[in-house]
């Protein structure tokens, strides 16, 4: 898909809460610049495009599809190695465009909690959300790929990091992994645990071996 693809389904999913089409175009050249920034190797235009990909296959099962791809879209907007308020940034980015929209209040409320959530993704869900679950799982869809795949996203994040020595990166890694393999499941939904919970966590315990 190219990126002037990304760009018509990012004016389809705006255009009826922002009639501003140059309001439109200016956000989606601002998004389009923050993943395409060279620092970018994992979280990328790419990234936002698979849980798009996602998120149309799982329309049926969302409450608020509409939501989803708005938090999709900003979710990881701001994104440097050395913060650890990403997701608060990109959230505070989201509302910022968002204020420009029709789109209610509580929907806009709606799409940052979903971007604040993905700073952990290993917290347990206070009460059953179907859309946040969904939002999560998707967001970990390469944790269970194909090794070969997930191999070449190791050394994408490795890329993002690359400013930080080893001795700093590995035992930092280390522990974020050991995080993710100590939770009950990874995957939430049923649909996304089915198909990549064993091999999540196969690839998991060989990038901690190899680290």
């Amino acid at each position: 898909m190219t990126n002037s693809t990304l760009s018509n389904r990012w004016h389809q999913l705006t255009a009826p809460m922002l009639p501003d089409e140059a309001a439109r175009a200016a956000a989606y050249e601002q998004l389009s610049a923050a993943y395409s920034a060279s620092d970018r190797h994992y979280h990328t235009l790419h990234h936002v495009r698979t849980l798009l990909d996602a998120a149309e296959r799982y329309a049926s099962t969302l409450q608020d599809p509409a939501v989803v791809q708005l938090a999709i879209w900003f979710h990881d907007a701001v994104y440097s190695a050395r913060r650890s308020n990403n997701e608060e940034r990109s959230a505070t980015l989201a509302l910022k465009f968002l204020e420009q929209t029709t789109l209610s209040a509580a929907r806009r409320q709606r799409v940052t909690y979903l971007i604040e959530r993905t700073k952990d993704h290993t917290q347990p869900l206070s009460a059953p959300d179907a859309d946040l679950a969904f939002f999560l799982d998707a967001d970990l869809q390469i944790l269970g790929a194909p090794e070969a795949d997930y191999w070449q996203y190791a050394r994408q994040i490795r890329q993002e990091y690359r400013l930080i020595p080893d001795m700093l990166y590995r035992p930092g890694r280390r522990k974020v992994l050991e995080k993710m393999l100590a939770a009950p499941t990874l995957y939430r939904t049923p649909e996304f645990r089915q198909r990549l919970e064993d091999g999540a966590r196969r690839n998991l315990r060989l990038e901690l071996a190899d680290l």
